[in-house]
């Protein structure tokens, strides 16, 4: 069998964000041990769509919806998070911290 790609492993974080949580490009790629590989995530989330991966959930490190061009439509990033419950103000995520979800304290194995 085939070691899973970077995106394919990406993918497989991010499907995992629970709803009404997020998560940021560079907890998943410290997640995976590519700690400086953000903008590698970013580029997976914006490839993701035909991947059933909900890449809305994923923002930059201070809760800003950098993905948001990616998504049809100018705000359905931000009304995907809002029907979650999670408020957005100026294209950022009111009261991050709470919403926060980090696969390195989530999962005790890594994946792939």
């Amino acid at each position: 069998m085939e070691e899973p790609n970077f995106f394919d492993k990406v993918y497989e974080v991010a499907k995992q964000i629970p709803y009404g949580k997020v998560t940021s490009y560079g907890a998943i790629a410290k997640y995976l041990g590519a700690a400086r590989s953000a903008r590698m995530v970013g580029w997976a989330m914006n490839n993701s769509a035909a991947k059933n991966v909900p890449a809305h959930r994923v923002v930059n490190r201070v809760g800003m919806l950098t993905g948001k061009h990616h998504f049809d439509g100018t705000s359905l990033m931000q009304q995907l998070l809002e029907n979650e419950g999670i408020v957005v103000r100026d294209n950022q995520i009111v009261d991050f911290k709470k919403h926060f979800w980090d696969p390195g304290k989530e999962f005790e194995s890594e994946i792939g």
